[in-house]
């Protein structure tokens, strides 16, 4: 059952939110343990301030659907899928006031990253893609219908948030699922992060929005192009492009994905043995490709952080894997692509749409193999 730490005793709440012993690994079990190793204090200290200022515009009811008690059942209660509340957890965006709302997006802006096209922006723009698949209806081919739109997206708090306790932050709706666990005024899980989009890009000029039509971001007169997962569908294929074909042959996998490996529900089924191509065999410049390719995930957190899980995964480079399997190219549906070192994972790959049926769409996931929810769980 879900409870607020608001509606319990300060000695309680306190305990709860990580001033006790380390008890993990039961689904139903309280995390009030220290989980892993800093990555970086991060925004730490900016998003608990935005956390509180958000809190503060709510009613103590609201506050009780937003603030719940992190056990790892909640920690892992997330999901890519138009699903709603029944896959996630917190307060409903579309039931929020336009206060209560510029708040609520503060918290996540604070948490994430600041390039263009990446971290809050990117967040905001898959946002927004439900808005265009919630007006596109039938007209795209599918079936229509699904209850997409951007009100359709979640803000909670794992304990309750602070610069001295461990709490979860989790914001998701379609196709996004973001989960940053902080612990002692530290950022210590970036991951697990889920992110795809449908369309995988849009143009609005005017009051006309016109999808699938395009390719890379920006604006050009009175046309607004949108492609949020752009720099990571282009980065992976510079990677794969960079590849001789005897290397190719190395990375292919003889699967065939429709979907990515780890997602939902997929916590700590990590591979056994890494496959494909190991990254010691490739040139300088050959890395430097890997490591750009994992930049587009990367850079969705906080930029210290960021910043810092880059430097960890450049590290490891040497003991890293990379595969894909279908086309290279990344452009039809099953093309898939994977890194696998011993941190990083990221996934990607193309399904047919959904909504528009005739063109592919992205699913992509982050994961960490050590770092997971702030490594406060096993599975």
């Amino acid at each position: 059952m879900k409870k607020s730490l608001l509606a319990l005793p300060l000695s309680l709440a306190l305990l709860l939110a990580g001033c006790g012993s380390t008890t993990t690994g039961t689904d139903d079990s309280t995390d009030t343990g220290t989980g892993g190793d800093p990555i970086s204090t991060g925004t730490t200290a900016e998003v608990v301030a935005a956390a509180n200022a958000f809190l503060a515009t709510l009613s103590t009811s609201q506050q009780s659907s937003v603030v719940l008690t992190r056990t790892q059942a909640e920690a892992i209660q997330w999901s890519n899928l138009p699903c709603g509340s029944n896959c996630r957890n917190g307060i409903q965006f579309s039931t929020l006031s336009a206060t209560q709302l510029a708040a609520a997006q503060a918290v996540v802006k604070a948490a994430m990253g600041t390039t263009t096209n990446e971290g809050y922006d990117e967040a905001m723009q898959i946002r927004a893609a439900d808005d265009v698949l919630g007006a596109a209806g039938s007209s795209g081919g599918g079936p229509g219908g699904g209850g997409y739109s951007s009100g359709t997206y979640f803000l909670a708090f794992l304990n309750t948030p602070s610069t001295t306790g461990q709490w979860q932050l989790q914001f998701g709706g379609h196709h996004l699922a973001v989960n940053i666990t902080y612990n002692a005024g530290a950022v210590t899980g970036t991951t697990p992060m889920f992110e795809g989009v449908e369309p995988k890009c849009w143009s609005v000029t005017g009051g006309t929005t016109t999808a699938n039509n395009c390719t890379a971001p920006g604006t050009s007169g009175s046309t607004t192009t949108y492609a949020p997962l752009y720099q990571e569908q282009q980065a992976m294929a510079a990677m794969l492009a960079g590849l001789s074909s005897t290397q190719l042959a190395s990375a292919r996998l003889s699967t065939t994905f429709s979907d990515v490996l780890l997602g939902p529900g997929e916590d700590g089924q990590f591979p056994a043995t890494k496959q494909g191509l190991a990254v010691s065999s490739l040139s300088t410049a050959q890395k430097a490709l890997v490591l750009a390719a994992m930049k587009p995930w990367v850079q969705d957190v906080d930029d210290t952080t960021a910043a810092a899980l880059l430097q960890i995964y450049q590290n490891e480079l040497d003991s890293t894997y990379i595969a894909y399997s279908g086309n290279a190219t990344l452009n039809n549906n099953a093309d898939y692509v994977r890194i696998d070192g011993p941190s990083a994972w990221i996934e990607f790959v193309c399904q047919t749409g959904v909504v528009y049926s005739s063109q592919i769409h992205y699913h992509s996931v982050w994961r960490d193999h050590t770092r997971d929810y702030g490594a406060s769980y096993s599975f």
